[in-house]
Order: C-alpha cells, then sequence, then structure tokens
C-alpha cells in the first residue's frame, strides 16, 4: 500500500516547541519521518502532549539515539529486535518522551490501519506539521465524538486494546461505536490472557484519568473489569451495613469518585467549581495548607510510570473485598488491623506483578482503612506519634482514604457535624506529619542504645529497643526534653517490672 497523502485538518494543530526542535534536526535526514498517535490526536485536540511517537521504515534505534545527542537527552534502546528506542528530553515544561520505531507493516499507510482507534491513526510528516494523513478519517470521528476501531481484527488480535477503549473513551468524551463495542465485549476475557504485565500498567493509566469511576462503571459493565479484578464480582448487590446507603459496589464507585473528587480540590489545576459542594468546600479550606506536601506525595511514579493516585485507586477497589455477607464481617487482629481484605488484596497485587514498594504500600493502607484515631473523641500527641510511627506516608493515603470512604458510604445522607469532625481530625493528623514531623513523629534521640545500656547495666536485646521506644514516644508527647529526664523514665520502668 502505497503511503496516503497528507490533507489539510479541519482544525489547526498545536505543537509543542519540542516538535519544532525535532523538525530542525531531521530537516536533512534522508528518510521520511513521521509522528503518528496520541501525540497527533492531541495535537488535534489541543491537548498538552507529554510523549511523541515516531515512525519510520527502518534504522529507528538509530534515528532515537541521534535525536538524543542533538537535544541532549538520553537514550535507551527499548526492542532491538523489533528496532525501537527511546529519547528523552527535558524541556520547559517537563521531560518529554520521544519514541522511535520501525513501521509495523510495509509502510505507513498499512502501519496506520493496523493500530487501534481512527483517533490514534492519524500522522504527521515531521517536516510539514500544519497537514495530516488520515486515511481511516479519524478527524471525523474525533469531531463526531466517537471511539472507532481500525479494522474488524484490532481488537482480537490485541485484546489490551479493550481496556484501553474503554479509557480513552471516557478519557476523551467518545461514545464507543456499536462494531467496536461488541468486540470489546467478546474479546474483554482474553484480557486474562494477556501479557500481565501490560494489564497492569494500562489498568494504571486508566485509574489514573480525572474520573476513573465512569471508566470503571463501563468496564464493569463490558465484563472487561472482571478478567483483570475478578474479586469485584463478589461485591455487586451485597448490602452494607449503617451509615452505607449502597450495596458494596455501589459504594465502592462512590468511594473512587469521592478520591478524585479530593484529589482535584488540592490539586493545582483547582478550579472554582470545584469546591462548589459543602463536603468539598470544607476540605479545601482546611487542607489548602498542606496543598504543595499533599501534590508531592500523590505526585509520586511507581515503576514503569504507574502513578500513586493510581495506587490508592486500586487500594479502593480491593478494601471492602474481603466482607464476606451476610454480615461483611472482617477478621481484624486484637490492634484493630483489617486482615481479611489485606490477606485478598494482597493476592490480587501479586497477580498484577506490581513491586514490593507498592505492595507494601497497599497492604498498609488497606490493613489500617478504618483506623479508630479518625473516630475517637479526643486525639493526644502521643496518640498522632504511634499513628505515624506506624504508618509514615501510607499515613497520608490513609487519611484522604477515610475522608473518601466516609463520603462513598453516606452519600447524600451526609452528617455535616460529623464531616466537620473527620475533616478537622486529617487536618490535625497532617499538620503533625507536614509540619511537626521532626518533633512529634521522629524526634532526635536523647540517648542512644550504647548510651542506655551503659547507664543502666542493659545487655543487648529486645529490651533495648523497648526502651528507646518508650523515650521516642515520651518526647513525641512531650513530655521528656532531656537525657537526664529519659534516664529517669526508663528506670521508673525498669523498677516498677523488676
Amino acid at each position: 500500500m502505497s503511503d496516503p497523502v497528507s490533507v489539510e485538518p479541519r482544525r489547526p494543530l498545536l505543537w509543542p516547541d519540542v516538535a519544532y526542535q525535532l523538525q530542525d534536526v531531521l530537516d536533512d535526514y534522508p528518510s521520511q519521518v513521521y509522528i503518528v498517535g496520541g501525540a497527533v490526536r492531541d495535537a488535534y485536540l489541543h491537548r498538552p502532549i507529554h510523549d511523541i511517537d515516531l515512525a519510520v521504515s527502518s534504522n529507528a534505534i538509530a534515528l532515537a539515539r541521534m535525536i538524543a545527542n542533538a537535544l541532549d537527552g538520553d537514550f535507551f534502546v527499548l526492542d532491538d529486535e523489533r528496532d525501537a528506542g527511546r529519547a528523552l528530553v527535558d524541556t520547559p515544561d517537563g521531560r518529554m518522551v520521544i519514541d522511535v520505531t520501525r513501521f509495523r507493516a510495509a509502510d505507513l499507510g498499512a502501519d496506520l490501519l493496523e493500530r487501534d482507534f481512527t483517533l490514534n491513526a492519524i500522522a504527521v510528516d515531521i517536516r510539514d506539521l500544519s497537514r495530516i494523513i488520515d486515511p481511516l478519517d479519524g478527524q471525523r470521528d474525533i469531531g463526531a465524538k466517537v471511539l472507532r476501531r481500525c479494522a474488524p481484527t484490532s481488537i482480537s488480535s490485541d485484546p489490551i486494546r479493550a481496556l484501553r477503549a474503554v479509557r480513552q473513551s471516557v478519557q476523551f468524551g467518545l461514545r464507543i461505536e456499536a462494531e467496536t463495542l461488541s468486540d470489546i465485549r467478546f474479546h474483554a476475557p482474553r484480557l486474562a490472557e494477556t501479557s500481565l504485565e501490560r494489564v497492569r500498567d494500562e489498568f494504571f493509566k486508566l485509574l489514573s484519568i480525572p474520573n476513573p469511576a465512569s471508566a470503571l462503571r463501563i468496564a464493569d459493565t463490558l465484563g472487561v473489569l472482571r478478567a483483570i479484578i475478578p474479586e469485584i464480582e463478589l461485591l455487586h448487590g451485597r448490602e452494607q451495613p449503617p451509615p452505607h446507603v449502597f450495596d458494596a459496589w455501589r459504594h465502592t464507585l462512590a468511594v473512587i469518585e469521592a478520591l478524585s473528587q479530593i484529589a482535584a480540590a488540592v490539586s493545582y489545576s483547582r478550579t472554582d467549581n470545584t469546591a462548589a459542594t459543602f463536603g468539598i468546600g470544607m476540605i479545601v479550606i482546611q487542607l489548602d495548607r498542606f496543598r504543595a506536601s499533599l501534590n508531592a506525595h500523590l505526585n509520586v511514579q511507581w515503576p514503569n510510570e504507574r502513578s500513586h493516585l493510581a495506587l490508592l485507586m486500586l487500594a479502593v477497589l480491593l478494601h471492602e473485598a474481603g466482607a464476606t455477607p451476610p454480615t461483611n464481617a472482617i477478621r481484624r487482629s486484637a490492634n484493630g488491623d483489617d486482615n481479611t481484605n489485606a490477606e485478598l488484596a494482597g493476592r490480587r497485587v501479586d497477580a498484577l506483578r506490581l513491586s514490593n514498594g507498592e505492595r507494601q504500600r497497599l497492604l498498609k493502607i488497606i490493613q489500617h482503612q478504618d483506623h479508630p484515631i479518625f473516630w475517637q473523641q479526643d486525639v493526644s500527641r502521643r496518640d498522632m506519634y504511634r499513628f505515624w510511627r506506624r504508618l509514615d506516608a501510607a499515613g497520608v493515603d490513609v487519611c484522604l482514604f477515610t475522608l473518601a470512604d466516609y463520603r462513598g458510604a453516606v452519600g447524600s445522607t451526609l452528617d455535616q457535624d460529623r464531616w466537620l469532625s473527620l475533616v478537622d481530625r486529617v487536618r490535625l493528623l497532617l499538620e503533625a506529619y507536614f509540619e511537626h514531623y521532626d518533633e512529634w513523629i521522629a524526634p532526635p534521640m536523647l540517648v542512644d542504645g550504647n548510651q542506655l545500656m551503659e547507664a543502666l547495666g542493659l545487655r543487648p536485646g529486645r529490651m533495648v529497643g523497648k526502651l528507646l521506644e518508650m523515650i521516642r514516644e515520651g518526647q513525641a508527647a512531650g513530655e521528656i526534653r532531656t537525657a537526664e529526664e529519659a534516664l529517669y523514665l526508663v528506670r521508673q520502668y525498669l523498677d516498677h517490672h523488676k
């Protein structure tokens, strides 16, 4: 198939400066180089562009290396066999990912036909950034707000596209065309046979969009979700005890939605409409002082650019999986930890092959999802020390989770006084963590283990650690300020326990 001709787009393309830098770098390159896929779609939609995919007939890895050298970036080989390389370039708007791959077919026209959806099957010659190559009329589908497969085999040839279709339909506000929808339903079960790593990373992209609850609802209806998180099936129709007003599945979606609203309320893209409701408005008023710290926390990236907010969304998806009807009871340890949900979530996390860091964080969130500190009448500095000492950064997640969980439980029956009390409790905890960490949570040691053993004639062992922790807790509570006071406290303790 010969390369399709370029045409004037129905609306102008908006490119970042780095696209014009690429144009200059490749001006004398002996072969045709095309921008393809999402970057063209986003230029057409006037959306921010964070990565650019280039397609060439050959020597893709060499071209990626050349681009990295020319733009003072980093270079990686993505796939030696398939001739794919990556250049990472720092720009004023952040790091730009530039992937260069060889055509997936004989030429550009055939390459575009083998892509997933028509809105992603548009190309631009790097030498003319004002015209598009659009053999499947993807710009028509963009204008009509339709998500359409490129070919009858688009979904069957790669079932991961069923999951991607759900995400992009919500992300771009598109209606899934009938035949594409039918293919998604039919091939969704095959996601269970697809590379777990690809499914995991595509699913995290879905959880990272601004309104993942809508995407999850669609994914559930089409059978996509059960192929990834089969535990979800057990939540449908399972009644919840008061104050819950929804069954377990609708509650889970409501918590996801509430968490999205909370994340938007503390984000830098917040608008006046974000805080238009009483519930979210109180979060803005009470927690705004922690806005920078909360954004830094939520913007952490795990391996393969998986977002931390998406990990928190996954924790919400799994947080009800261990409660069993008819009592919705869970097994808790002596200190109140939720063990049942954590065990089931652990199995799913292992199946998704998350990193050890992600696994530990997610399980800690679920294990402490219903921590009593949020509801007890009074909270001392000692209480806060014990909370943060045990949870550390995961405590921030538990705070946000608890706010969302309460909103998702009560729906429109929100008790304003109880909500104000909860938000204020979260404010107090975050104040301790973000503003008084070195004083209330991790105060400098007044005595170390060697000094303690020498002063008290102790031998190395667990008792030394226990006494050091007792001293730290006394410091955090404001009861101990000097080494002498610390030694006096432990002497009293030892005398009492002789």
